[in-house]
C-alpha cells in the first residue's frame, strides 16, 4: 500500500483568490496552508495608512515584506520588499502602512494574536483556527471553491 498522495506536491493558485477582507477596514488575505489548530500561512495585504494597532502572538511569527512599507511603531524601523521578519513567540509589536503602495507579507502565524489596550490588558483574541473558519464562511457565502491546502 503506497501513501505517495501525502508526499504530493499541493500547489496554490494565488491568482485564482481575491483579496478576502478580514473584518476590519484596510486588511485582507489570501490563504495559503492551514496548521490545524495551529496557525497559518496567508498573503496578508494591508492598504496605505492601515495602523496594526499593539498586539501579541502567543507563537512564533514569519513574516516576509513582498511588496509596500511598514514602519515599526516602536522602533521607528522601517521595513521594505524584501525584508524577512521574525517574531518570537510572546513578541508585542505595532506597525503602519506608510507610502501610497499596500504592503503585501507573506505571513506564518503560529497560535493566538491578543490585541492588547494601553496597559498590556487582553482587548480582544483571535484564536488560532479563525482564519481557516473565516475563509471557509467566505467561500460559502459567495459560491467560491476552497483553494488552500491544510494539513
Amino acid at each position: 500500500m503506497t501513501h505517495a498522495h501525502h508526499s504530493a506536491s499541493r500547489p496554490v493558485d494565488t491568482e485564482r483568490i481575491p483579496w478576502i477582507p478580514m473584518g476590519r477596514p484596510g486588511l485582507s488575505f489570501k490563504p495559503l496552508r492551514f496548521f490545524r489548530g495551529d496557525g497559518s500561512m496567508y498573503l496578508f495585504r494591508v492598504e496605505p495608512g492601515t495602523v496594526i494597532p499593539r498586539h501579541r502572538h502567543t507563537g512564533e511569527v514569519h513574516g516576509f515584506n513582498l511588496a509596500g512599507r511598514r514602519k515599526l511603531l516602536d522602533t521607528g524601523e522601517v521595513i521594505g520588499p524584501g525584508t524577512y521578519v521574525y517574531e518570537p513567540p510572546g513578541n508585542v509589536d505595532s506597525w503602519m502602512v506608510i507610502g501610497d503602495e499596500p504592503v503585501i507579507l507573506h505571513i506564518t502565524i503560529r497560535g493566538a494574536v491578543e490585541y492588547l489596550g494601553e496597559d498590556g490588558e487582553v482587548l480582544s483574541r483571535a484564536e488560532p483556527g479563525a482564519r481557516l473558519e473565516s475563509y471557509r464562511r467566505w467561500c460559502e457565502e459567495n459560491g467560491a471553491e476552497f483553494l488552500a491546502t491544510c494539513e
